[in-house]
């Protein structure tokens, strides 16, 4: 599954849904402002665990059948998560809009839409929807469009996750006055996982004015502390809580190792 068959697959449904219900016709938001939630969450003390609601991917297929969104924002709102990812794409990863209401209003907890971000409507739906941040992936934006959709989202009172997956992006993203970048530890070609991609990034970017998200392969609890050993302020964990039958129990476990760190 590439990137750009995600990309040209997400611009279709896009434009159905503006065509549907242009920005002024969405629904109200269903909780207070989103302004500067997400960061404050991933910036207490200790490593930040940003806990993933996520039913299936390309590279894995179907996660977790019994997909209650409700049941499982509540069991990471128990767990004491920092923040709670929704994935919102549907074509490949099982995600809808709905869900991010859903996630809100049983949580209360800072909220990410994850998905991939092309075009401002995107924004409106999220904080329309309840979201408090968003996803913005340097591999999918050119460098003029991902300036556009940061300023874009910040002007709405919502947080960025700027995703990199290489050195490179990295420094793209930080040129672009990145605050909380996140390093997506799968390769986007072969999708091959490999943590020490955080490594590699947050030796060669240093320390700054940025707060620093491992995502992607941090199966065990003793991942945390290697990550934070390399300087994350945070981790975002999917695959992992959503295979277990006991969410809040495992996701509790994190939390309280990060909390440690």
């Amino acid at each position: 599954m590439t990137l750009d068959r995600i990309l040209e697959r997400t611009r279709l449904d896009l434009a159905a849904r503006k065509a549907a219900a242009p920005a002024t016709a969405l629904p109200p938001r269903p909780c207070g402002e989103a302004r500067g939630a997400f960061s404050a969450a991933l910036a207490r003390p200790g490593l930040s665990v940003i806990a993933e609601l996520k039913r299936a991917s390309p590279s894995a297929g179907l996660i977790r059948e019994d997909f209650d969104v409700v049941a499982l924002a509540r069991a990471y709102a128990d767990a004491g998560v920092a923040a709670i990812s929704c994935l919102t794409d549907e074509p490949f990863f099982g995600g809808k809009l709905e869900y991010l209401r859903q996630a809100k209003l049983a949580s209360g907890v800072p909220l990410l839409r994850k998905d991939f971000i092309v075009d401002e409507y995107q924004l409106d739906e999220a904080l329309a929807y309840g979201a408090d941040a968003v996803l913005l992936i340097v591999a999918a934006l050119e460098p003029p469009e991902l300036s556009r959709l940061r300023q874009a989202a910040i002007d709405r009172g919502l947080d960025t996750l700027v995703e990199a997956h290489t050195v490179e992006e990295a420094r793209i993203a930080l040129g672009h006055g990145c605050r909380i970048l996140g390093v997506n530890n799968r390769d986007l070609k072969s999708f091959r996982v490999d943590i020490e991609t955080t490594r590699r990034v947050a030796e060669a970017i240093g320390d700054g004015d940025h707060l620093l998200v491992s995502e992607s392969g941090i199966r065990q609890v003793e991942d945390l502390a290697t990550v934070r050993a390399w300087g994350a302020d945070a981790v975002l964990v999917g695959e992992r809580f959503m295979r277990m039958p006991d969410v809040a129990a495992v996701a509790r476990e994190f939390v309280r190792a990060g909390e440690a760190l």
